[in-house]
């Protein structure tokens, strides 16, 4: 009896032992496996970071090569115009000598040719200001991209097209099926691109309803018109009341299925259609001033 109850002396602390380094052991397994996962969503975030640089870094290669072939198609035109320059004067002379133009005649060509000097002046102002647009446009576009941060390209995608810069969102991001009420999610989307939006007062924008061209039907709604409106004028109110930004800078406007992104004849196409769009309104008046004859 005594040697089992020094045996058991003995082996309590061994026992002991063993439970309290089973459980360091297990605890340390769920932290491990805690930091394993943030791990792996730290590394998808970097992933989609490091995609959303490079594709504004080739938007960023096509806009510097426009660019570059814009300034030389300028230095080219400002060679031909240097020549006629040198040669105008020289010519008119001679054609005034032959009595084939009078000299009024001459005067008149003469200021012709100066005005081209001119309209080489205006074309160089008017390329500085469409590049100026355009490195506007990328800021914008990077600002975006910043505020809403690691988003499936699915839901929301932000470019520019033609000068011009759209932001697309997923219905599946912002409605449920058949719905015009935007969720609690899309909500939080929505106000990074009000306070994006926000910071340049000037911006003027147009939201945008679009749908597949599978026929729909409820109640007051009418069909895929009804809806594609209803699901515009449902964003621009959260805009305006939620978020605070200018109601006059802002347009609602239902495109239904007629603007399509992708066919419609697979799944895959049509859930790309159902979508709401806010375009960039270019600013056409600051543009019409550039045309505007300079005083002198």
């Amino acid at each position: 009896m005594k040697k089992m109850l020094r045996l058991s002396v003995l082996l309590l602390p061994v026992f002991l032992f063993s439970c309290v380094s089973t459980k360091k052991y297990k605890a340390s397994q769920a932290q491990y496996g805690e930091l394993q996962t943030k791990y792996t969503q730290l590394q998808g975030n970097l992933s989609g970071c490091n995609d959303a640089k490079n594709d504004l870094a080739r938007q960023k290669s096509d806009l510097e090569n426009d660019n570059a072939n814009l300034k030389g198609k300028i230095g080219d035109l400002n060679k031909q115009i240097d020549f006629l320059k040198e040669n105008n004067t020289t010519v008119l002379k001679q054609l005034q000598d032959l009595s084939v133009i009078s000299s009024q005649q001459a005067e008149s060509i003469k200021k012709s040719l100066d005005n081209i000097g001119a309209k080489d002046i205006y074309i160089q102002n008017l390329q500085e200001s469409l590049a100026r647009k355009d490195s506007l446009n990328m800021a914008l576009v990077m600002n975006l991209k910043g505020a809403i941060g690691n988003l499936d390209d699915k839901d929301i995608n932000i470019k520019i097209d033609k000068d011009v810069v759209y932001i697309d969102i997923s219905d599946k991001l912002l409605f449920k099926s058949g719905k015009y009420e935007v969720t609690d999610k899309a909500k939080l989307v929505l106000g990074k691109v009000a306070q994006v939006l926000k910071n340049q007062p000037d911006i003027e924008f147009m939201v945008e309803g679009h749908t597949d061209n599978v026929p729909f039907h409820n109640g007051v709604l009418l069909d895929n018109w009804d809806l594609s409106v209803k699901r515009a004028t449902s964003v621009v109110r959260i805009l305006q009341k939620q978020y605070g930004l200018d109601p006059a800078k802002m347009a609602a406007a239902g495109r239904s299925e007629y603007v399509p992104v992708a066919s419609n004849d697979t799944a895959e196409g049509r859930a790309a259609n159902r979508r709401t769009r806010i375009v960039i309104l270019p600013q056409l008046d600051q543009f019409f001033k550039l045309l505007e004859p300079k005083k002198m």
